[in-house]
């Protein structure tokens, strides 16, 4: 049995999520809040706050222990990139690319 909980369109790269969830994947869902509580990247709170959402939607489930849960997979996927200029010498102008991700977090049962 396995419980999903996914955030889109999240203002970070997914690159930076991604240092996250190599940290905490394959660990009982007890010890990877205990390890995000402490990392004091921005990222940390996003996952955290998707890994919460997980765990309330396993408690939904009737015949499921949430204290066998592990973190299965956690996943950064690349979302839609927003596009803007920067003003630069001689008149010119750079790309900035803020970039946005979708986090999967996906519990499984021991």
């Amino acid at each position: 049995m396995e419980v999903r909980a996914v955030a889109k369109y999240v203002r970070i790269s997914p690159q930076k999520v991604r240092l996250i969830s190599d940290a905490i994947k394959g660990k009982p869902v007890e010890k990877a809040l205990a390890t995000i509580k402490f990392m004091p990247q921005k990222a940390a709170g996003i996952v955290e706050k998707v890994l919460r959402s997980a765990v309330a939607n396993a408690d939904q489930v009737p015949d499921l222990d949430i204290d066998d849960l592990i973190v299965g997979n956690l996943t950064a996927d690349v979302g839609p990139s927003l596009k803007r200029f920067r003003a630069r010498a001689r008149g010119r102008g750079t790309r900035i690319i803020k970039r946005t991700s979708h986090v999967t977090v996906v519990l499984t049962e021991v």
